[in-house]
């Protein structure tokens, strides 16, 4: 079965990609030291960029050891290091415009970005923090441009206790996972069998974190 379109936005009727100010986040306290900031729309012309990326980058799709068998990861990927060429200049000035809103808090520039295709409803990533690098031990942040049809990012307290946070998330929208977020609490993009759209996440992380 083919997957479905992506519908475009009603509220983003332009083709001319461009970033809005960072002035309009609104940060939720999650509890434990962790942090939600928020921005709807913060890209203009986000379908336009939905098509160019979703043509233009080199995705591969990639398996894991699950158990005893090898799977398929349910999303197709890509990575791009620190000083490699981004796919598109707005996501260079995304980039830039995050590392200066964010400088004071975080200290250091966002360096690495990396994609996921989700190309409908049964593509997802599974509960996990980023934990593989310095988020493991050190408060970081981990910054998530969102283009085309919206899927619910959730979030949980790793170690129970406290209510999910859910927030549906395309069409240029923004959201910074801070603080202590990577190790206090889990983060997934569950599967849906609701007919979606494909969209496509742009992670921005500092070096060493992944």
């Amino acid at each position: 079965m083919a997957a479905p379109p992506l519908q475009p936005s009603l509220f983003d009727q332009t083709d001319e990609i461009r970033l809005g100010p960072l002035t309009a986040v609104r940060r939720t306290p999650l509890g434990d030291g962790a942090w939600l900031d928020v921005l709807p729309g913060w890209l203009a012309g986000a379908d336009e960029l939905f098509e160019l990326l979703a043509d233009g980058v080199p995705w591969r799709a990639e398996r894991r050891q699950m158990y005893e068998r090898e799977v398929d990861v349910p999303r197709l990927l890509a990575y791009y290091r620190e000083g490699d060429a981004l796919p598109h200049p707005v996501l260079a000035e995304a980039r830039d415009a995050l590392s200066a809103h964010y400088a004071a808090e975080l200290g250091e520039p966002f360096t690495t970005a990396g994609l996921c295709y989700y190309r409908d409803g049964h593509d997802s990533v599974a509960w996990h923090g980023d934990t593989h690098g310095r988020g493991s031990r050190e408060d970081t942040m981990v910054a998530i441009l969102s283009v085309g049809s919206p899927r619910d990012l959730v979030l949980r307290p790793r170690h129970g206790g406290g209510a999910a946070v859910r927030r549906a998330l395309g069409h240029g929208d923004l959201v910074v996972m801070g603080g202590s977020c990577q190790r206090t609490w889990e983060h997934a993009v569950p599967k849906t069998a609701r007919a979606v759209g494909p969209r496509i996440s742009v992670q921005f992380r500092p070096h060493g974190v992944n």
